[in-house]
């Protein structure tokens, strides 16, 4: 069955509201927003095309805690924000029953960004993370499947540090965001 996310329309709160409300991680949040340059103008003029479309919404899922969305939200707002595209961000905390529908292997990863129409049909979504920087995690995932294993707590420690390292000092990162949310935007 379709997923659909129409009774969140409207529900969330906007980046805006979210950035206001920070308590936590705020300044590394400002941060890697403030360093986010348009790699390609091509990409660019592609976010600012979709601003002619009405019948897109984006909802996020995501929390202030968490490290990923510190990384990848700014970028995302930052491309959203050109597609004049009404943005939902959800507390993961008050959408668990959104959450749970969006996991990513069977786990709440955030942030999730869902592009739905104006009737709440999920369109595609993206997250939580580039595909580059998942890519061991999702290795470890498949190779490790019981959580309970003596080596699970060791071997997924090396997993997060491989992803830390794909994240790396600088922004490159970002620009794969960018890649894959026009992809995203341009299948729908």
């Amino acid at each position: 069955m379709a997923k659909n996310v129409a009774s969140k329309l409207n529900k969330g709160i906007s980046p805006r509201q979210f950035l206001d409300s920070m308590q936590k991680n705020k300044e590394a949040f400002q941060d890697w927003g403030n360093r986010f340059e348009w790699a390609s103008e091509d990409d660019r003029e592609f976010f600012e095309s979709i601003n002619n479309r009405d019948d897109l919404r984006c909802l996020i899922l995501m929390a202030e805690w968490c490290g990923d969305v510190v990384r990848n939200v700014p970028v995302i707002f930052k491309a959203m924000e050109l597609t004049g595209m009404p943005i939902d961000v959800l507390i993961i905390e008050e959408h668990m029953e959104t959450m749970d529908e969006f996991l990513t292997m069977g786990g709440r990863a955030i942030p999730i960004v869902i592009i739905a129409d104006t009737g709440g049909h999920v369109l595609g979504q993206w997250g939580p993370r580039s595909a580059y920087v998942q890519e061991p995690m999702t290795a470890f995932k498949l190779a490790n499947p019981d959580r309970e294993a003596a080596d699970y707590q060791e071997k997924i420690a090396i997993a997060r540090q491989e992803m830390g390292r794909r994240y790396g000092e600088g922004t490159a990162y970002q620009q794969d965001i960018i890649k894959e949310l026009r992809t995203l935007l341009a299948s729908v």
